[in-house]
């Protein structure tokens, strides 16, 4: 089978052509050349997406401009490559008798419906939450989204909408949580709420091919399995290693060798229920597996994540930060 990657010399993009380039032909585009990348060009073209898409069965739509550029880049920049992008994808994908097409979007296009006002219990986001876009980012992979859905519907074109969560290995945009947090004690709390393992990342895009035909068109969310209830939303919210200590007893031993910390309080959980169940989902990396690799001292990150590494978002440094974000 031939399989197409956009996005290739991005995180998730290598991770999917180093996975899948040992069972298929793998055809890998991005705007810049790397390893990983058979054909440097861009998606807002339409002729070398063509050009591209020849004999392709399957389609990893993951290339996009991230939350990272919205400081850096104008409105119609991300127009042009989130929407226009996807709209020449799809196209060429029809045109060329693709039969699945998997769209990595992402858990921002929530928006501020990921943030419930002040006294109220965290949020519990499940695809039936109403996404509530508050950047051009979000409003794009929104629309993305709405795209997908419409060329399923007129074309027949199996899609699958992955709305993934954190994986980034960077350091967070804000900076409180970076004066107040080790990065890897940062990252290995989000575990519990609002993060996914690349590697898990990668095998929901696999299992969302393998089930496309069937489902036909889904949106799913993809983030670690929480071990969190919506009967601890009220105590997340203000007390949450209340809730920790519950329900994992001896994460403060982990904790204290670290010199780690947990939140005080967490505003949201993504849920990922619906993907373990329709897609038959695994994801391995959870709160509970970190704690015991950490115990052994194995570290967090998994093997697929160490190899990829951090590649940034801008060529450029900023004094204020990884990247600005408005």
């Amino acid at each position: 089978m031939k399989v197409l990657v956009t996005g290739s010399a991005g995180h998730l993009g290598e991770a999917l052509v180093r996975t899948l380039r040992d069972q298929y032909e793998v055809v890998s585009i991005d705007v810049l050349p790397s390893p990983f990348t058979t054909h440097v060009g861009s998606i807002v073209d339409p002729a070398f997406v063509k050009h591209c898409m020849e004999g392709v069965q399957t389609v990893f739509h993951a290339a996009t401009l991230h939350k990272p550029h919205v400081g850096t880049h104008s409105r119609q920049d991300f127009i042009d490559t989130n929407i226009t992008g996807t709209l020449n994808l799809l196209e060429a994908s029809v045109a060329a008798g693709v039969q699945r097409f998997i769209f990595t979007s992402t858990t921002s296009v929530f928006g501020d419906a990921l943030v419930p006002p002040a006294g109220e219990p965290a949020a519990w986001i499940t695809e039936n939450v109403t996404p509530v876009p508050k950047n051009i980012y979000g409003v794009t992979k929104a629309a993305a989204e709405d795209l997908c859905q419409l060329f399923h519907r007129n074309h027949g074109l199996a899609c699958i909408v992955l709305r993934t969560s954190r994986f980034f290995p960077e350091e967070d945009d804000h900076k409180d949580a970076r004066d107040a947090y080790a990065d890897e004690n940062l990252k290995t709390n989000e575990y519990l709420s609002r993060r996914v393992d690349i590697e898990d990342a990668v095998s929901a895009h696999l299992v969302a091919a393998e089930r496309a035909l069937q489902t036909g068109f889904g949106k799913y969310i993809i983030s670690a399995t929480t071990p969190f209830s919506q009967e601890d939303l009220i105590t997340l919210r203000t007390a949450a290693p209340k809730v920790l200590a519950r329900l994992f007893p001896d994460y403060e031993t982990v904790y204290t060798h670290y010199g780690w910390k947990f939140f005080p309080g967490i505003d949201r959980v993504y849920v990922n229920e619906k993907a373990r169940k329709e897609l038959g989902w695994q994801p391995k990396y959870d709160f509970r597996y970190l704690l015991e690799r950490l115990r052994s001292g194995e570290g967090v990150k998994s093997p697929l994540a160490k190899i990829i590494g951090a590649k940034g978002y801008h060529a450029e440094g900023f004094t204020e930060g990884p990247y600005p974000v408005k």
